[in-house]
């Protein structure tokens, strides 16, 4: 039998950091293949691949997360209830889970599902793009994401709006300003009305929100700058396509442009009727996976500790989880889940 916080300890201990995927998932491989699983490869650039595991059954129901995780890896140690780790919450206790829950549905005679895991959620998603385009016709019904909500459902998550601003200048010599152009001041007014500006709010989702992550500019500090950029990320309430018009019509008169950006749109979620739910401003791979079913967002752990120095997961919680995965499984399958809510 699988025992979730020991497989959770060896997965958060093979390190995954986005675009080095693939000891993981080998190690997945063999733990799904162990179970009785079909498991093809789907190879995406740079030696990735995602996984998609079936029995000889029909997947109507998939089990679904990412594999890579954010810098820096750190390997796991327990204190107490606790269980640390680059990973642990953000998503391979979350895989631990799944995997036991799973075991559990196999012995009790159910096979009906299918897991997806997928590479790159912490960057840009190719793998659930990718995804969403070979295994989109396997008969699944409902996707069951896991992320780090708390073990609460998630109705909707914001969008994202992700770009690169590029201002250019004049170079001149710094004792002489007046005969050059600031591309760093350029840049530092465009930034200031982009945080200074309302971008909406929505009542499932709150406040739009806005970070400037990165800015580059300049030579030395005797050059008037001649380039800079800045790196932003807006958590959205509207379409990502929509920001972008925005952005651009106010960064124009300070002589900036948009340089590169991505995004997507804010996503809805079906839940269980009658069970209580809840908006998130994180970003998941729920929006890339349109084809894959009704989507149904759930997990332990906390996206606070996601991505954090100390990252950790409640044991306890870790092995709720377990119940919570087997036992949404059957009801999906035996149609005694009533979702409600709209969804991509």
């Amino acid at each position: 039998m699988i025992d979730p916080i020991k497989l959770a300890r060896r997965l958060i201990d093979i390190p995954s950091v986005s675009d080095s995927e693939g000891a993981v998932a080998i190690a997945l491989e063999e733990v799904l293949e162990g179970l009785g699983f079909r498991v093809e490869r789907q190879q995406i650039p740079a030696d990735r691949f995602n996984l998609f595991a079936a029995t000889s059954a029909t997947p109507r129901v998939l089990l679904c997360t990412h594999i890579d995780t954010v810098p820096p890896f750190f390997a796991s140690h327990e204190e107490g209830d606790l269980l640390f780790g680059r990973g642990a919450c953000d998503t391979k206790g979350i895989q631990a889970a799944m995997l036991a829950a799973a075991e559990r549905l196999l012995t009790g005679g159910i096979s009906e599902f299918g897991f997806l895991l997928v590479v790159a959620e912490e960057t840009d998603s190719v793998g659930a793009k990718r995804a969403n385009e070979e295994f989109a016709n396997r008969g699944s019904e409902y996707i069951i994401v896991g992320e780090p909500t708390e073990s609460k459902y998630v109705h909707a998550s914001k969008g994202a709006f992700s770009c690169t601003l590029r201002f250019v200048g004049k170079a001149a010599h710094s004792a002489y300003p007046e005969r050059g152009d600031s591309a760093i001041r350029k840049m530092r007014q465009a930034l200031d009305a982009i945080e200074s500006r309302d971008w909406g709010s929505d009542p499932l989702l709150g406040e739009a929100t806005v970070n400037v992550g990165v800015v580059r500019g300049g030579a030395k500090a005797n050059i008037v700058p001649a380039e800079a950029e800045a790196d932003l990320i807006f958590r959205t309430v509207r379409h990502h396509e929509d920001m972008k018009r925005e952005v651009e019509a106010l960064i124009v008169p300070f002589g900036g442009s948009i340089a590169k950006f991505h995004g997507n749109p804010p996503t809805y979620m079906v839940t269980p009727e009658g069970v209580d739910s809840i908006g998130v401003a994180f970003n998941t791979d729920v929006p890339h996976l349109g084809r894959m079913g009704k989507p149904l967002l759930f997990g332990p752990g906390s996206i606070l500790d996601a991505h954090a120095a100390d990252e950790k997961i409640s044991k306890r919680e870790l092995l709720a989880a377990v119940d919570t995965y087997e036992s949404l499984v059957r009801s999906l399958l035996a149609g005694e889940v009533k979702t409600h809510g709209k969804s991509n």
